[in-house]
């Protein structure tokens, strides 16, 4: 394990609790109380209600277990947490699939690698013809023997591994995801480029994910992408396909970090500064749905930590799945939204605008 911290949860931290999130973001200076509501934003540009446009991913959180416990995480998870995604859940998660068009499923956690019906899981959604996504945190595949294995069977599978990489210097990415994680990160990425991961020409998707590691937007996509590339290469000699930088939401073990620095106000009020109207048009929560691993549905896997399920008129568990009525469902927003919607703006997938 390469775990550092324990969890929030763990730590007995009054922002293990979603609802205590929520009020420090919403009214916990009068600074943070005197910003504008994002909803308000929303309806200025004439986005309000924010409704969804269909699915076109299926998000599933698989479960909060992890091998490592980074100090930015929105899941709070790690090796000290035993929320996991049971088998039937995951049989409602595939009948969902099967019964409708959704493109693609995108297996999330934690480290979804460490969910006992994982592989399972993933056999049966590529059955159906789905692609299938996993977010990967690299040392996992390190973790034991039976986990060595993974990559040959992602490249079986055709599995598109989207792959977390903060930086591509030690020092950075150590100091967010614990001591020795770059290492055996490079490693990983050593084993999946030999599989033909990253290649041209070879179809198997290998894309990374750069988070900041502070208080700020990260910098424009395109530019670190042309920067990770040049460096990894030159480096380590890696390839990989492409970089998703991703703002850091105001949740979990972030908040908490931007609390005890003294950035919740300035961070907070730099992400409302940054609203782009654009951006808010193709928030991912619009082709989205995710799972949680007690098979609740939530409109993103950030209002999933925050336990902001789906409207209450829409099916509020994977086992009621409706995808016609979940397809146009009105999105649920808070003022952790400013995150997905500062500047170029933040997806899954990365830069939206």
């Amino acid at each position: 394990m390469t775990a550092t911290i324990p969890s929030l949860k763990q730590q007995r931290s009054d922002l293990a609790a979603p609802e205590r999130q929520l009020q420090l973001i919403n009214r916990g200076t009068e600074r943070v109380a005197a910003l504008p509501r994002f909803a308000d934003r929303l309806a200025g540009a004439g986005l309000l209600p924010l409704r969804a446009t269909g699915i076109q991913v299926l998000q599933v959180n698989v479960g909060k277990l992890c091998n490592q416990t980074c100090r930015h995480c929105h899941v709070d998870a790690g090796p000290d947490r035993d929320e996991v995604m049971s088998r039937e859940t995951m049989e409602h998660c595939l009948r969902a699939l099967g019964g409708s068009d959704i493109p693609a499923v995108d297996l999330t956690g934690g480290a979804p690698e460490l969910n006992p019906h994982f592989r399972w899981f993933v056999e049966r959604a590529s059955a159906l013809g789905r692609e299938v996504i996993v977010r990967c945190n690299l040392t996992v595949l390190l973790a034991n023997p039976r986990l060595r294995e993974l990559p040959e069977f992602y490249r079986r599978h055709r599995v598109h591994v989207i792959a977390s990489l903060p930086y591509y210097e030690s020092a950075f990415t150590d100091r967010q995801r614990g001591a020795g994680v770059f290492e055996k990160s490079i490693a990983a990425l050593k084993r999946l480029n030999a599989l033909g991961y990253g290649q041209e020409g070879s179809g198997l998707l290998l894309d990374l994910v750069y988070n900041p590691a502070g208080a700020f937007l990260p910098a424009p996509q395109a530019a670190l992408e042309a920067d990770f590339k040049r460096q990894l290469a030159a480096r380590h000699g890696i390839a990989f396909n492409r970089l998703y930088a991703i703002t850091n939401l105001p949740i979990a073990r972030f908040l908490d970090y931007l609390e005890r620095s003294g950035n919740l106000e300035d961070y907070l009020e730099r992400l409302a500064d940054a609203f782009n109207p654009a951006a808010a048009k193709g928030v991912m929560c619009r082709t989205t749905l995710s799972v949680a691993w007690d098979g609740a549905l939530h409109d993103c896997d950030f209002n999933q930590m925050l336990e902001i399920g789906v409207e209450p008129s829409a099916p509020r568990t994977i086992a009621e799945f409706d995808a016609a009525r979940l397809s146009r469902r009105s999105i649920r927003v808070d003022q952790h939204c400013y995150g997905c919607t500062a500047g170029a703006g933040s997806s899954c997938m990365g830069e939206i605008a």
